[in-house]
């Protein structure tokens, strides 16, 4: 549905994008991750064609973003970081004037615009006016703005960005019903769990650069070649400790409180088949498992020395 290649752009002597490569299909929700000025909104503002790229190219539903430019703004619905509301207007008149720029029929308006107010959880202010209401409030009527035309593709430029807690799981809510109806999902942020719970695919950006692409297990398992597993037992410690360290797969092994933290280079079977081998050895093991890493220890990692 995206397909985006050797995208380069240039703002002057400043190299925003470079070279970047990624394609999200359709009914995919796909998580751009990076601090800010990595490349996300410029990334994001091409698909939505409001820039022009320095070369490389980008589509939208098989449609160039340079060159077809109007079928492209029919699929999308783009929400940007910060995007203005107009005063004097009720939450139902925004809804009404967007409805009409992208050229639905009042009858369809009028059908769509209580559709959308309900998904965002805004019925109640149909009658308020925009500028009276919360950030938060004002974020889930920008998502609905830029759905109310049912568009294919969904392109969310930090979304939760300057929300409170509440507000923010009230978006990442918002955000599954949206998922669930099979639209294409493009979103970015640098609150980096939230993407790992909404999105199956993540890219990670740094200077212009995508330093890795995938499922956030799969990233993980990349960046690391060895897994930190936790074994918790009831008694001979040190047995079991000497005999960890004299398997091949095991690089180090160390007593931490009640359990033993262990450096694995192996595989999954071969982690299945050592547990299976201290079972049948008598060690009475309690509990046997693999440390998770989160997606800050991901991103600091893999962007190390990028744009250095």
């Amino acid at each position: 549905m995206i397909e985006v290649k050797d995208l380069y752009k240039k703002f002057g002597r400043t190299v925003a994008l470079q070279g970047i490569t990624l394609e999200i299909k359709k009914g995919q929700i796909y998580g751009f991750v990076g601090p800010n000025g990595a490349g996300k909104t410029t990334v994001m503002s091409i698909l939505a064609t409001l820039l022009t790229p320095t070369s490389g190219t980008a589509k939208v539903g098989g449609y160039d973003c340079v060159k077809h430019p109007r079928e492209v703004r029919r699929l999308i619905g783009y929400m940007p970081d910060f995007f203005g509301v107009y005063d004097n207007l009720t939450a139902y008149e925004y809804l009404d004037f967007y409805g009409a720029s992208y050229g639905l029929s009042p009858k369809e308006r009028q059908r769509a615009i209580p559709q959308m107010l309900e998904l965002v959880q805004l019925t109640h202010k149909t009658d308020e006016y925009v500028d009276m209401l919360s950030r938060g409030m004002k974020q889930r009527l920008g998502l609905a703005r830029c759905l109310i035309h049912d568009p294919e593709v969904i392109i969310l430029d930090e979304p939760a960005s300057g929300l409170d807690p509440r507000s923010r799981i009230e978006m990442r809510e918002i955000l599954k019903v949206l998922r669930e109806t099979g639209k294409t999902i493009l979103i970015s942020s640098h609150i980096l769990p939230e993407l790992a719970e909404m999105c199956d695919t993540i890219g990670i950006i740094e200077s212009g650069k995508l330093v890795a692409t995938g499922k956030v297990e799969e990233i993980y398992r990349k960046m690391r070649a060895q897994r930190l597993l936790k074994i918790r037992v009831l008694d001979k410690w040190e047995p079991l400790l000497a005999r960890l360290r004299s398997a091949p797969e095991v690089s180090n092994a160390v007593r931490e409180d009640d359990h033993i933290i262990i450096s694995f280079n192996g595989s999954d079977s071969e982690q299945a088949a050592l547990l299976q081998t201290l079972l049948i050895e008598k060690y009475p093991i309690t509990a046997f498992s693999e440390i998770e890493g989160n997606l800050e220890d991901i991103f600091l990692e893999i962007t190390k020395g990028v744009g250095s």
